[in-house]
């Protein structure tokens, strides 16, 4: 017997009966030779932990667009406090950690340049439509590698496919990946929010707080612990009456006093003009495109306006002004 075939005879001695098991998997597109070291799930964490779509969201904005600060979040910071909130939930439930980690790191790949500024962009202006977590998939399944794709199994796609708020995954693993994305933004995008003086905690309504607490510790505990409570030994992840109702209306709060709020938001149509521009030249101009993605065209015969949203879409904030700089700004005689 292998280390892969004892961690999965673990996995049926330890995991709820609820659990995705390793070796009940749905499977990979490809068939792959198992792994003598790793279960399926352990590889596609580390496949994605190695791609180079995850090393790009260091330089991607969450919330807050190029902040003079060091401790505001970033794409990358976000994806691991999901990540960090969600084991802590699937552990305490007995399910499948490796699975719930691997959707928590690949949810977000395909997050666009300036967050949902951009996102809205290239949903305005491509024909095809944008939206993150498809593109989320689509790197996972063809962009990296230079076509090949990561070759993740069914469970983690489906996790990050359905990680936004309408989805429905078919996991327990990939539910709670879901609500902590929602928890893990809630809260720290409050703390930034305090950082950046748009708003103090004394200004959230009591009627949240009284029930979620009055500190990004105390709301994180209570609701990490509300759902492992009102979750055990079910076949579904639920969170109680009262505190469902308490984090979407902070949700709410949150949308109308910090994601609409023209301090922290002032800059946005300046991100969505600029990426605009970059998808109309870019699609006038698809010789100008890397190698990489006039292969998808040529080659695979991607149609070149979702090519041109995958090349756009892959860039860091700061890839992009430069890009912009380069085919729209003159450039000075020295």
């Amino acid at each position: 017997m292998n280390i892969r075939e004892k961690l999965e005879q673990i996995e049926d001695l330890t995991l709820s009966e609820y659990a995705a098991h390793s070796k009940d998997s749905l499977g990979r597109d490809r068939y792959e030779e198992q792994c003598d070291m790793r279960t399926v799930y352990q590889r596609d964490r580390d496949r994605i932990i190695h791609s180079k779509a995850f090393r790009r969201l260091k330089h991607k904005t969450q919330v807050f667009l190029a902040p003079a600060g060091d401790h505001y979040r970033t794409r990358l910071t976000h994806t691991l406090e999901v990540s960090q909130i969600a084991r802590s939930i699937c552990k305490a439930l007995c399910l499948n950690e490796d699975l719930t980690e691997a959707i928590a790191l690949g949810h977000d790949l395909g997050h666009t340049p300036f967050g949902h500024a951009g996102e809205r962009a290239l949903d305005k202006i491509c024909s095809l439509g944008f939206a993150h977590y498809k593109q989320s998939v689509r790197i996972v399944e063809l962009l990296e590698k230079n076509g090949a794709g990561l070759n993740l199994t069914k469970e983690v796609r489906d996790g990050i496919l359905n990680h936004r708020t309408s989805g429905n995954p078919f996991t327990l693993e990939g539910k709670i990946v879901r609500l902590s994305d929602k928890i893990a933004y809630i809260n720290h995008d409050i703390d930034d929010a305090i950082r950046a003086g748009i708003l103090t905690e004394e200004d959230i309504p009591k009627v949240y707080t009284d029930v979620l607490g009055t500190t990004t510790k105390s709301r994180l505990d209570g609701l990490i612990r509300d759902i492992v409570a009102n979750s055990m030994d079910k076949n579904d992840i639920c969170m109680s009456p009262g505190y469902e109702q308490a984090m979407q209306g902070l949700r709410t709060y949150m949308f109308d006093s910090v994601y609409r709020n023209p301090v922290a938001k002032g800059q946005e149509h300046k991100a969505e003009s600029m990426i605009i521009s970059l998808y109309e030249y870019y699609l006038a101009h698809q010789e100008k495109l890397p190698q990489e993605f006039t292969y998808l065209i040529k080659e695979l015969g991607e149609e070149p306006e979702r090519v041109v949203c995958d090349y756009i879409s892959g860039m860091s904030d700061q890839y992009s002004v430069l890009k912009f700089e380069e085919n729209f700004v003159p450039k000075f005689w020295m």
